[in-house]
């Protein structure tokens, strides 16, 4: 005749029992069902590189919580001039209801942008030191995700800022995967 069974016999078995329970009621009700796959649809036809699709542009606003991305249909080529062109006119109504601003002040004289290979050379008439962080970035990114030569992705392109009162000296910043502007060499 086999021993008495003990107080700490039993718990074990209850903890086991407890648990296979516990395992049965989460099994039950992980969503997976009894039928056999179904269709899905298309495979997901991913991002298009920037400046790929002549009907859209990427615009880079302020938001409430950051960054503001925008692709916006344009009839446009979308180089970086004519992507901070439509910067410059702003948010549209529909953008601004969403609670997108901008940071880049008017400019008295015209922003130009010209593209090379892998890297935009951006005139500003009036000096970057004054710019709002978030209007750096605005442009920076706007002028990275146009249609830019030499095949490199946004957060690889060269952006030189030229400002009025030093022509010769660039500042180069590069458009972080977050939408917001960094130094070239700042990894």
């Amino acid at each position: 005749m086999p021993p008495p069974a003990t107080r700490a016999t039993r718990v074990p078995r209850a903890g086991w029992a407890a648990l296979a329970a516990a395992v049965a009621v989460l099994a039950a009700g992980c969503g997976i069902t009894t039928t056999g796959p179904g269709t899905a649809g298309a495979p997901a036809s991913g991002v298009p590189l920037p400046g790929s699709e002549a009907r859209t542009v990427r615009l880079y606003f302020a938001g409430p919580y950051g960054p503001g991305v925008v692709n916006r249909p344009t009839d446009r080529r979308l180089t970086p001039q004519r992507a901070l062109d439509l910067l410059l006119e702003g948010p549209t109504a529909a953008e601004r209801k969403r609670g997108l601003t901008t940071e880049v002040p008017p400019m008295s004289g015209q922003l130009t942008a010209n593209a090379d290979q892998g890297a935009v050379d951006i005139h500003i008439p009036r000096n970057v030191r004054d710019l709002d962080v978030t209007a750096v970035s605005q442009i920076a990114c706007t002028a990275a995700h146009a249609d830019v030569p030499g095949k490199r992705p946004p957060t690889g392109i060269d952006i030189r800022m030229y400002e009025y009162a030093a022509p010769a000296v660039p500042w180069t910043v590069r458009c972080g995967s977050n939408g917001a502007a960094r130094p070239a060499g700042a990894g």
